[in-house]
């Protein structure tokens, strides 16, 4: 009698022959793989060999097996009864099957729960043995080769815990027209090459709680056009020092409420849907900071807490607190003394193609990211001031491949000390998206709005308001080259910069390369 034999149990070769304490035959019949199978399904038991469809009886091994399947109960399939379609049985599957009766076999004679093994059926077993011997070596030397390789992988992987992933954004960019902002020259006109690299680190000690970190480097510019109307989403104005960009721990409350814990680096969309399909945070989507999200929502930013509660799948909600300055303990900084936002949203999926967002944010001393001069001030420099702000978010599908999207935000921002007053500032955007143009994971975007404009103020702050109104367009084509790198092409035009109709017209060209690993 060979040596018993233990490798089939190995989860690796399970999932080729699936088996549990015997030999599985059994097909994968069209639009069914072995993932999918139901448990009930992976035990259904075969009691005779002639339920297997690929196992010719003309072949003297027919009898011979089917002796110990009947009598022993030796070998289970699918309810279908074949092994791998209809192709021929193989013999190292074959050898595999046998293997099993010999352990099922061995199992009933050690445990004296057979009613006897026959002089005979051992005789069977041992010419089986002896016919298949080559194949039976060969599996096992299989086996014992991918149980090397599995220790080794096991020994040297990077944790148990812990994701490593990564993400280069190379850019290209350029004023490709425009030549004063205000009466004052454009100097910043040259093409540049910056990067901006990030690796992350996603760690899980239950599997339903997140921890995340990310150290990131930057050294992307964006040309000084006098305005912060145009600003490029990826840029940073750094340098290639390497910083802690984000430290954050997610858990869940309950079972539909999700809790955040940010100690470095968060932004809105830890906490919350933005709801643009153009929002890649700079390394896919949109090429600018507006057309990435409303700009209502780069007033919270820093270090806090989230909660987000799913009351269906229709309707959740979301609220947030992020301090800028968190980690200050001077006078004016910190927690709750410092810079802040605080966020309250309302998201709405009437069906799988629309989703809404109701949004609402109070901060203090946290300016605008985007938009004209006077709308992304902070108001005498010196003064304290507080913003209420008001957003609406809108994604449709009109098809699987074309979303129509946009928004619209309202910011009421208060002078609180020194020259007191107040100011209104509007934006707004229409959105095009282009799912899959040209190649599946395509994705081609227009953006038309108006960047924030401070529309109107009170008697004490007319300085503020600006005169006439620029537009926002932007188009782009992220072409997606592989799985791992994607080209993006696309130019922003200002069509008078700083809401200004005194200023000429202001076009951005840019080339982003992502890679993602």
């Amino acid at each position: 009698m060979a040596k018993k034999w233990n490798h089939l149990t190995s989860p690796a070769i399970c999932s080729i022959i699936l088996c549990a304490n015997t030999s599985v035959f059994a097909s994968e019949p069209a639009g069914k793989t072995e993932t999918n199978y139901s448990q009930q399904e992976l035990i259904s038991q075969v009691t005779s060999v002639s339920q297997l469809s690929d196992v010719q009886p003309g072949d003297w091994a027919f009898q011979a097996l089917q002796s110990l399947v009947e009598r022993y109960g030796c070998i289970a399939g699918y309810p279908n009864g074949t092994y791998r379609g209809n192709r021929a049985l193989t013999r190292y599957e074959f050898a595999a099957g046998l293997n099993a009766c010999l352990d099922r076999v061995n199992e009933l004679i050690a445990t004296a729960t057979a009613d006897g093994v026959t002089k005979q059926d051992l005789a069977t077993i041992q010419k089986l043995q002896e016919e298949f011997s080559a194949e039976l070596a060969t599996l096992r030397g299989r086996v014992d080769a991918l149980e090397a390789k599995t220790s080794e992988l096991e020994a040297n992987q990077f944790s148990t815990t812990t994701k490593l992933q990564g993400q280069v954004v190379a850019v290209v960019s350029d004023v490709l027209s425009g030549d004063q902002v205000n009466g004052t020259p454009i100097t910043d006109k040259n093409t540049t090459l910056g990067a901006r690299a990030r690796i992350e680190f996603v760690s899980s000690f239950t599997g339903k709680d997140t921890l995340f970190t990310r150290i990131e480097s930057n050294n992307i510019d964006t040309p000084n056009l006098l305005t912060e109307e145009g600003n490029l989403a990826f840029e940073a104005s750094g340098t290639t020092t390497s910083v802690l960009g984000t430290l954050s721990y997610r858990f869940p409350l309950g079972e539909k409420t999700q809790a955040i814990a940010i100690a470095a680096g968060g932004a809105i969309d830890d906490i919350t849907s933005t709801v643009n399909i153009f929002d890649g945070d700079g390394a896919f989507g949109a090429l600018s900071t507006f057309g990435t999200r409303n700009p209502i929502y780069n007033q919270i930013g820093g270090a806090g807490l989230g909660v987000t509660h799913q009351f269906s799948d229709k309707v959740g909600v979301s609220l947030g607190y992020l301090a800028d300055s968190a980690n200050n303990p001077a006078s004016g900084s910190g927690l709750f003394d410092g810079p802040y936002g605080a966020l309250a949203q309302l998201t709405v999926k009437p069906s799988d193609r629309i989703t809404l967002g109701l949004t609402y944010i109070n901060s203090y001393n946290t300016r605008l990211a985007t938009g004209s001069n006077n709308a992304t001030s902070n108001f005498f420099g010196t003064n304290s001031f507080s913003s209420n702000s008001y957003g609406v978010q809108a994604s449709i599908g009109i098809s699987d491949k074309f979303v129509l999207g946009g928004w619209g935000g309202y910011t009421k921002s208060d002078v609180l000390t020194g020259t007191r007053g107040d100011v209104d500032i509007w934006n707004y955007a229409v959105t095009l998206g282009f799912r899959d143009l040209g190649k599946k994971g395509n994705l081609a975007g227009i953006i038309v709005g108006m960047e924030p404009k401070v529309t109107s103020t009170s008697t004490n702050l007319t300085q503020f308001k600006d005169q006439n109104t620029s537009y926002h367009i932007e188009a782009f084509y992220q072409y997606k080259l592989n799985d791992n790198i994607t080209i993006t092409p696309g130019v922003i035009w200002l069509t008078a910069p700083d809401h200004n109709n005194n200023n000429n017209d202001v076009v951005i060209g840019a080339l982003r390369t992502t890679f993602s690993f």
